[in-house]
């Protein structure tokens, strides 16, 4: 996608927050409602890409109500410390479990550069925090206003992170999904799972997508990237690539290969599934820089370590 912003009808308005400078990856979404929200800021590299595209839309920084985030990763919120600063009138809206590291970020920014290493740098930036009084906590079911009737719903639904909500749109039906659904690439109409540690669960996972499902939801937008209209095929698809995945690394496992090993046998596994993504090496870049095949091994590997430590193993 070309274009810094897209009209995807019902006054919502997609972002490309061009993370890491790349094209295609991220997306914001803008409703202008009457309390115009934004959901998800992207980095905080993105946070000037961000403005841009608001003021192209009409937004001055007196204008914007609200910013909420499906979680609080950094490809998600890592904007939210610099969206704050640029629009002060703006509410920040989190799950409960997330709203303290926008107010302090040391410990979230830690952890990411133990996934990421020095991608951390040139993909992400630095999280500033959000003063406490700006932040509000949400839950399963809590209703962020936007004014004239409309409003976006949260919908608990861990297991990518057990700080994640979906958000579904009274006014559309559109369900913003964040990563619990996996990551969607428009280029080649696939889903990939995304299952980074440390909160990688597939039980949630998997009982998260049912929750979606039972929203009947007209849309899915995913942050990674954009609209999807073919709703229970793509939640099917999302379910199917979590369950091989887990299986593929529980082959790795009783074949007791290391992480490096591991990442190199789903990919083989994998090449014929994805052959259409893997023939295109450019796409197939940006999307693994994005939700690296290490991450995801990792982040379940984390799980299954957790469940044999639950049983004694």
């Amino acid at each position: 996608m070309d274009e810094l912003t897209r009209d995807l009808g019902n006054a919502v308005h997609a972002i490309d927050t061009r993370m890491g400078g790349y094209d295609g990856i991220t997306a914001g979404y803008l409703l202008l409602a009457e309390r115009p929200c934004l959901v998800e800021t992207g980095t905080a590299l993105s946070a000037p890409v961000v403005r841009t595209a608001l003021a192209s839309l009409g937004l001055t920084e007196r204008d914007l109500a609200t910013v909420v985030v499906t979680h609080i990763h950094l490809d998600h919120a890592g904007g939210v410390g610099d969206i704050a600063a640029l629009y002060p009138e703006a509410q920040v809206v989190v799950h409960e479990r997330g709203a303290r590291h926008l107010v302090d970020p040391a410990r979230l920014v830690a952890s990411a550069r133990m996934v990421y290493g020095d991608v951390l740098d040139e993909m992400f930036g630095a999280l500033r925090p959000t003063d406490s009084s700006r932040v509000r906590a949400i839950d399963d079911g809590d209703v962020i206003e936007l004014g004239g009737g409309r409003r976006l719903t949260a919908c608990y639904s861990p297991g990518h992170a057990q700080h994640h909500v979906g958000l579904q749109d009274s006014a559309s039906g559109d369900l913003y999904v964040g990563d619990a659904a996996g990551i969607y690439i428009p280029e080649k109409a696939m889903v990939r799972p995304s299952t980074p540690p440390p909160d990688f669960d597939l039980v949630k996972a998997l009982d998260s997508l049912e929750k979606f499902r039972a929203l009947q939801p007209t849309r899915l937008l995913f942050s990674h990237f954009g609209p999807v209209d073919a709703v229970d095929e793509t939640l099917d698809r999302s379910a199917e690539e979590l369950r091989l995945w887990v299986d593929l690394v529980r082959d790795a496992r009783a074949s007791a290969l290391d992480l490096d090993h591991a990442v190199t046998m789903v990919r083989e596994k994998t090449a014929d599934r994805y052959a259409d993504l893997l023939a295109d090496p450019d796409v197939d870049e940006k999307f693994e820089k994005l939700n690296a095949t290490a991450a995801n091994v990792a982040g379940i590997n984390r799980w299954l370590d957790h469940l044999a430590d639950a049983r004694g193993d």
